[in-house]
Order: C-alpha cells, then sequence, then structure tokens
C-alpha cells in the first residue's frame, strides 16, 4: 500500500454540468442518497422492485435473495426469464424493431446497419441452427470469433435455448484454448475462417484445430465456422460446418428456453494468481438486472443515444456493454472490428465524428496510446476531428491516471462531457464503484463512490472497517445480484479466492487495495493485493506466465512481476533463470527474443514479457521462497533498501538489473 501517499494529493474537482444533471436517470447527489439510504433500509426490497421493473418475467420470483448457503448467494430464484428474451423480442413489443441495434464498421472502414428485427431473426435461426445440431440447455458453447455482428449472436442464440456460452478472446493461443475447451466441457466451438485486424488477416480456425489437435476434447461434437475472409481452410467432415449452412432454411422464431434466474448464462476465463484458468459462472438473472441497470445510471442511457464501447465480446466489459446491456435498454451501439492505430491513429476520432457516437468507453491504455500518438503528428489529434456529438465518456479496465483523465476530459469531451471512471471486474459482473454523471462531482484519478446497493468498504488483513485516509483491502459486504456464482468445477477454489476464512467467509475480497479521501469519502484503487498482473486492462497471473517459461527447455526457473508502463498500465517483467550458463550480449537479446515468443504461442502475445533478465539464480529466501517485493523493485530501476539479511544469495541482485 505504500503508493497510496502520493495519490491523496489530487484535489481537482469538476462538477457535472447543471444541463447534465437536470436531464439524468439520478439527478443531483441528493437522490443518489436517496436510493443509498433506501438501500440500506430494506435491501432485499430494494432489489426486488428493481427486478420487477426492468426485467420481463415468465414466471415472478417469490424469494429475493437466498443467503442460506454463503457464499453461494441466489437471487430471484424461483423466477424465470430468457436473457435473449429480454434483449430482442422486448425491443420488438415495444416500437424498437425498426431501431437500428448496431452499427458495425469492419476493419476496412464499410459499415452495416442491423435493426433490431434484423437481429432478433439473427438470432432465431442460429438458435434453431445450434438446435438442430443436438445442442440444448445446460451444454457449454466456446465462442472463439472476430468482432462481429455473429459473434454477439452467437452468445444471443446461446442464451435463447439456455446453453451455457464461454468466449475467449481471439488473441488468445491454441493451449489456451484448449485449456477451456477442456475445462467447461464443451460440445462446440463457434469460430471463423479468420479475424481482420489492422489491415491483417489472422487465423482462428486453424488455432481450434490445433487446440482440438492437442487432446482432450473428446466432448467436442461441432465446430461451426463463420466465413469471414473466405480463406481456405482445414475442413473436417462430420465436425466442421460453416455457420451459413447452419442457418441455412431456419425459421425466423424460435422460442425461447424459459430458465430459472440462476441458470448459468455464462463462463469467462479470468487468469489467476495459479496456473489454471479460473471459469468465472455468471447467473441470467441477476446479471442481465445489473447490466441494465448500469446501462441507466452510469451511462445515462436515453433513446437517442449512439452508446461506442471499444472492448473485446472476449472481456468481460463485451459482454455486459455490447452483448447484452445496451440490447436489454434498447440502445444503437457501434460495433467495431478493428484497432484503434489503423489505418491511422485517429480510427477512434473519426469513427466518433461519422457514427456521430454520443457516449464513448475505452481503456486507459487506449487513452495513453493515443495520447502518444496525437503528440507524435498533428494529423490525427482530436482537436482535427469533430467530436461534438459526445455527451459522455467512460473509462475501463484499470485504474486512469489524473493526467490521461484530464486529457480526456478536455480533448475528447471538451470540458463538457462527464468523464465515468468505472472500477469493476470480470467476478463483479458490471460497475461497482462509478461516479453518477449526472450526480456525482469528479475528482481525475478517482472512481469516487459505489452504486446504490453496493455495499464496499476498506478493511485490513482481519475484515476490520479502516479509517478514511488510510489503505487498506477493497471488499463488498453484501451480496448482489450480478456477481460470480461460483468457479467452473472449483466451487473450493471460489471460496478460498473470493470469500476467504480470514475475512468471515462472507465478504467479498475483490484482490485490490483501496484508499478513500478523508473528506469526501471517495474510493481510489492502489492496485492489486496478489500477484495478478493487469497489462492493458488484462488480468493475467503471474504464475501462469512463469509456467509457461518453465515449460520451454532452456528454462529452469522464472518468476515474473509487474512494472509500471506509461503506455499499458503495467509491463510484464520476467527474471529467468536457465538450464544452462547466463547469457550475456546478443546471445542474451536471443533467447530473450526465443522465450518471448514462447510465452505468445503458450498464452497469447499480451502475456509477452516486455523485459526478461537473466541470472545464476533468483533471491530466495533461506526456506527457498523467492523474494518478489525485491524483484518488483529490481524491475522499478529502484536502489534496494530493504533489509537482505534473510537472502541465501545476495550477489544475484546485481546480475538482475540488465534487462534484454
Amino acid at each position: 500500500m505504500a503508493d497510496i501517499e502520493t495519490l491523496k494529493q489530487e484535489n481537482r474537482i469538476f462538477n457535472p454540468p447543471a444541463e447534465f444533471v437536470g436531464n439524468a436517470t439520478i439527478s443531483g447527489m441528493e437522490a443518489y442518497q436517496a436510493m443509498c439510504a433506501k438501500a440500506e433500509q430494506d435491501y432485499e426490497g430494494f432489489w426486488a422492485t428493481l427486478a420487477n421493473e426492468n426485467i420481463q418475467w415468465k414466471k415472478p420470483f417469490t424469494k429475493t435473495l437466498n443467503e442460506s448457503n454463503a457464499p453461494f448467494y441466489k437471487w430471484f430464484e424461483d423466477g424465470q426469464l430468457n436473457v435473449s428474451y429480454n434483449c430482442l423480442d422486448r425491443n420488438l413489443q415495444n416500437g424498437n424493431a425498426g431501431k437500428t441495434a448496431v452499427i458495425f464498421e469492419s476493419d476496412d472502414g464499410k459499415s452495416t446497419r442491423v435493426t433490431y428485427q434484423e437481429l432478433h431473426d439473427k438470432v432465431c435461426q442460429f438458435a434453431n441452427g445450434l438446435k438442430s445440431l443436438g445442442i440444448k440447455r445446460g451444454d457449454r458453447v466456446v465462442i472463439y470469433m472476430p468482432m462481429s455482428v455473429e459473434g454477439i449472436a452467437a452468445m444471443q442464440a446461446c442464451a435463447r435455448i439456455g446453453a451455457t456460452h464461454s468466449v475467449v478472446f481471439g488473441g488468445f493461443s491454441a493451449k489456451s484454448l484448449q485449456e477451456r475447451i477442456i475445462d467447461a466441457g464443451a460440445v462446440a466451438v463457434i469460430t471463423a475462417d479468420e479475424q481482420v485486424r489492422g489491415g491483417k488477416q489472422l487465423p482462428l480456425k486453424a488455432i481450434v484445430d490445433e487446440a482440438i489437435a492437442m487432446g482432450g476434447c473428446e466432448h467436442l461434437k461441432n465446430v461451426v465456422i463463420y466465413q469471414r475472409t473466405g480463406a481456405n481452410i482445414n475442413f473436417v467432415e462430420g465436425r466442421d460446418r460453416w455457420m451459413k449452412d447452419v442457418v441455412a432454411n431456419q425459421a425466423s422464431t424460435c422460442e425461447p428456453e424459459w430458465v430459472d434466474a440462476e441458470h448459468p448464462l455464462f463462463i469467462l476465463y479470468t487468469s489467476g494468481s495459479t496456473g489454471k484458468p479460473k471459469g468465472v459462472q455468471h447467473a441470467s438473472g441477476g446479471y442481465l438486472l445489473w447490466a441494465m441497470l448500469t446501462m441507466k445510471w452510469t451511462f445515462d442511457i436515453k433513446p437517442e443515444d449512439v452508446f461506442w464501447c471499444t472492448a473485446d465480446i472476449g472481456w468481460v466489459t463485451g459482454h455486459t456493454y455490447i452483448a447484452y446491456g445496451p440490447l436489454a435498454v434498447g440502445a444503437t451501439q457501434i460495433v467495431f472490428e478493428g484497432v484503434p492505430t489503423y489505418p491511422n491513429a485517429g480510427r477512434f476520432w473519426d469513427m466518433i465524428a461519422r457514427h456521430k457516437a454520443t457516449i464513448f468507453y475505452t481503456a486507459p491504455t487506449a487513452i495513453r496510446s493515443l495520447i502518444k500518438a496525437a503528440d507524435a503528428d498533428a494529423a490525427v489529434h482530436p482537436k482535427q476531428y469533430d467530436l461534438s456529438s459526445l455527451r459522455l465518456l467512460g473509462s475501463v479496465g484499470e485504474p486512469i491516471n489524473p493526467e490521461a483523465w484530464m486529457w480526456y476530459y478536455r480533448n475528447i469531451g471538451n470540458e463538457k462531457c462527464p468523464v465515468v471512471d468505472t472500477f469493476w471486474q470480470t467476478e463483479t459482473g458490471g460497475h461497482m464503484i462509478t461516479p453518477l454523471p449526472g450526480a456525482t462531482p469528479m475528482v481525475p484519478g478517482s472512481c469516487t463512490l459505489p452504486l446504490p446497493g453496493i455495499m464496499t468498504a476498506v478493511v485490513d488483513e482481519t475484515g476490520n472497517d479502516l479509517p478514511n485516509g488510510q489503505g487498506g483491502i477493497l471488499v463488498v459486504k453484501r451480496p448482489w445480484p450480478s456477481m460470480i456464482r461460483t468457479i467452473w468445477n472449483d466451487p473450493e477454489r471460489f471460496k478460498k479466492s473470493y470469500f476467504p476464512e480470514e475475512l468471515g467467509g462472507k465478504i467479498y475480497l475483490a484482490g485490490d487495495g483501496a484508499v478513500r479521501n478523508e473528506t469526501t469519502g471517495y474510493f481510489t484503487i492502489t492496485g492489486r493485493i496478489d500477484d495478478v498482473l493487469n497489462v492493458s486492462g488484462h488480468r493475467m497471473g503471474t504464475m501462469e506466465i512463469e509456467s509457461a517459461l518453465v515449460a520451454n527447455p532452456l528454462v529452469a526457473e522464472a518468476a515474473v512481476v509487474g512494472k509500471p508502463d506509461e503506455t499499458t498500465g503495467e509491463s510484464i517483467c520476467a527474471f529467468v533463470v536457465l538450464k544452462r550458463s547466463r547469457p550475456t550480449g546478443d546471445e542474451a537479446k536471443q533467447i530473450a527474443k526465443e522465450l518471448r515468443d514462447w510465452v505468445g504461442k503458450e498464452i497469447g502475445p499480451i502475456a509477452k514479457p516486455k523485459e526478461i533478465r537473466f541470472g545464476d539464480n533468483l533471491p530466495k529466501t533461506r526456506s527457498g521462497k523467492i523474494m518478489r517485493r525485491l524483484l518488483r523493485v529490481l524491475a522499478k530501476g529502484e536502489q534496494i533498501t530493504q533489509d537482505v539479511s534473510t537472502l541465501e544469495n545476495p550477489a544475484i541482485l546485481d546480475q538482475l538489473k540488465q534487462a534484454q
């Protein structure tokens, strides 16, 4: 928690524009405080009212919250619904059938508009096609797709028939994909021949083939392929099917599978601090409710808005704020296939101008890289584009540093758009702590206050509340509807990871450090309290990267730490001991490149270490424990001031200062 002190100096406050406050869903701090008070006074009643007002239930629930088997909480458990019905059919009934649901822009700049009626028909045809393959309620389906309308339709089609989807980010390697197929017990994979990003055609189907060839996927019966580029692919008769053939001649209506509110909607794998990825399981009813509420509260969504979340559907942000939330509230949204720097670093700003986006939600990593690009080339500076349509900005994936916040506020929002700096996680299902754009005075770098009904606190290691101004561990004291239900196939790991006995077994441990401002009570997130790295908003366990490195025949031992990086937030620094003598010079550079490529193949390009340092050994205590705190200091290039008397081999520290 040592870096908390430097964050307390931020005292710039920006009030929401009066015009925004007047029209906001939650208008003014008094309205926010009244909602928080209502949740405090009657917690179950607060959530029951919201669930009844927002969701169309096939069978109404009579029990709001079941805490009898904590921490395996259940919400609205005897109610029945269908998530796809709530996202699509509802919009055919309320006059939105002809409204644009998705403005899709491909990598090469071509754009397509899809109405709610068209999206409904596409989803129903695909749902019927999946059923024709024997896929049914409770089956798991892995989706390994490019950013596309088809990717969203695949998720919605699974939800429609009661199949549980698990989306795997298209940048993940064959090994990562294989592990997820096996752990989920998937009966089908939905993929594409290739994806197109930054002017390049990148394989997807070939990676699926490689994953299956690794073995262990015997339960997999079907691979459904969306033809994106027309590339030549290996086609396995009896297993592989073109998506166009699966949907051909299927009816454009499909009766939804009505499921219990606790039915698993999806499993999304996130890296843990041990090597095995964690399958975060979310339930249908509570997740849908929170996706809708946060669209209304945090994004203040209005019928005329054009909403753009730049995330990928492979991450939870793309689940909640592309595939489900915007559709469930009848919004028009932009879906983008490409990358922010192609054909140049003005792509985002050009798209906002052309499509008249009103709400823009992106990651601090993207903002920081675009700041750098704008400084280097005036032609792609946001001031060259008409961004006047924007009324609200959002930030997601990691804490945004104050100066990036200020640049975003000034250059993109023209000092008139509130910035919602949203803190949340894969496990929380949606926003937890964030400014409300029509209520909360904003402080750069602070996610400010929890949403109504979210009972957050900063505590010490034993669960005792800490005073404002003192850094500690971020927790959520009461269950909430969109929370993780379990880790797929590993309930014990779920309890240990998120509801540790040290905190009483019923309090959710976010895994982040936080401090509250002494005056305002605003939260600032200070970083991970465990060994999970946050690179460009992607959480990866150090153990997973270490395991990949040690799997290389050259490597005897490896330790991975994060170091601050002005573009990606955090970068990966690996300390490696080879099975041979320590390399130097060009040989060290060559081996470092080989190991980076190896990690890219084992896990994915995002996990490649930015720096690799070689040593004859790693700094260890005499009991054999690697002293990672020393490695973090070395990675940052700082002087070691800590006590090293317990080190078995202090001379090793000088070797590990040199990066490759």
